[in-house]
């Protein structure tokens, strides 16, 4: 065999051979490329949730959960991720920004009561695509540079305790309204997360890092604004009380004794973020998915309730509001109403709705014009 056909074999079984990873440094690539991908922080923790999983253990035997049974249903899944993504060892956690630029000042509209207020977070595109997408590029990017390994993506699509993982990760600490917090970019943000099974270099060094130590003090604001006080005690939300809960995840009848406190919230609440002093320093997005659209950031509540259903889905297409569907996104819109001033605008638009085939809505109808008689 000639001596140069050797030497290429030589080089090729060279290169069969696994390169030894330096997991130290992957970590460290990884957040360039996170960063690189628009993501405003990423992190990377270990899989021991033991005092999350007793918190959240607690916090469902006090029915603080409400009708969210999908919070019980998966049992230890969701606080020990090696039993949802076997062979997991670490979670790499990432936050992006969501506040919208040129939306209308949030305080403005909640004290309009002729106004629709709709979560920031909402006000845009639904964020779980366009999150996804970026970490599915995240976690491509690990593959190619570690080779055989596993990477799981998850946006709110699993049991996961992100906000536990991102503490962990070190990207922020649980402020008393049970959000993430940061320093530098308050709570406006969404969180998500990669399960994988490489052992990847930690955030979590000796001691507690200045990016998980709880800045809240003895500040109070979140706790002191809730309108419905839903938050009972600092780092403990009864989700029942929760005006995105009421809103958002409660189907039906809201409760009466909540009603008068949604005032003109129809899609989640904002208030406990609003109010918290960390949230000067939040920057806005520039991410355009996340730009105001179809003006819902300033717009009436008697228009709102005119759209019918073509209309609602035409609107909603690609929005987190869509998942509400337009019964329950009438239904939310029928109470701000009862809260409003009552104009002849106000009172057309209930009576408009008092022949509605839906039971719930003309329920709720009802208690708005009673409201105002």
């Amino acid at each position: 065999m000639p001596a140069y056909t050797t030497s290429v074999m030589i080089l090729l079984m060279q290169n069969e051979i696994p390169h030894e990873i330096n997991y130290a440094n992957l970590a460290s690539q990884i957040k360039q490329w996170g960063a690189e991908l628009g993501f405003q922080a990423v992190g990377i923790s270990d899989t021991n949730l033991g005092e999350a999983e007793a918190r959240m253990q607690q916090w469902l035997a006090q029915g603080y959960h409400g009708v969210m049974d999908y919070m019980a249903k998966h049992g230890s899944k969701r606080s020990r991720p090696a039993e949802l993504i076997p062979a997991t060892l670490r979670v790499i956690s990432v936050r992006m920004d969501y506040y919208p630029d040129h939306a209308k000042n949030a305080w403005e509209v909640i004290k309009d009561s002729q106004l629709a207020f709709i979560s920031r977070y909402a006000l845009g595109r639904d964020y779980h695509k366009l999150l996804r997408n970026r970490l599915e590029q995240l976690a491509q990017k690990i593959r190619a540079e570690a080779g055989e390994c596993n990477c799981r993506v998850f946006t709110d699509s699993a049991p996961v305790l992100e906000v536990a993982l991102a503490e962990k990760a070190c990207i922020g600490w649980r402020g008393k309204h049970t959000l993430l917090l940061t320093r530098e970019h308050g709570s406006y943000f969404f969180l998500g997360e990669i399960y994988t099974d490489l052992p990847l270099a930690t955030d979590a060094g000796e001691g507690e890092k200045e990016t998980q130590k709880s800045h809240c003090g003895s500040c109070t604001a979140c706790i002191d604004i809730c309108p419905t006080r839903a938050i009972i005690a600092p780092y403990k939300v009864d989700a029942r009380r929760c005006i995105s809960y009421l809103t958002i995840e409660l189907k039906g009848s809201i409760p009466e004794e909540f009603r008068g406190m949604i005032g003109n919230r129809i899609y989640g609440c904002d208030d406990c973020q609003l109010a918290c002093p960390w949230n000067r320093f939040a920057k806005k997005t520039t991410e355009p998915d996340y730009a105001v659209r179809h003006g819902l950031d300033d717009v009436s509540l008697v228009e709102l309730f005119s759209w019918d259903e073509v209309v609602f889905q035409r609107k909603f297409a690609g929005s987190a509001v869509y998942r509400i569907g337009h019964e329950q996104w009438l239904r939310n819109i029928a109470v701000a109403l009862g809260n409003a001033k009552p104009t002849s605008e106000v009172l057309g638009a209930l009576n408009s709705r008092l022949d509605s085939t839906s039971e719930v809505l003309r329920e709720h109808v009802k208690w708005a014009l009673a409201r105002h008689a």
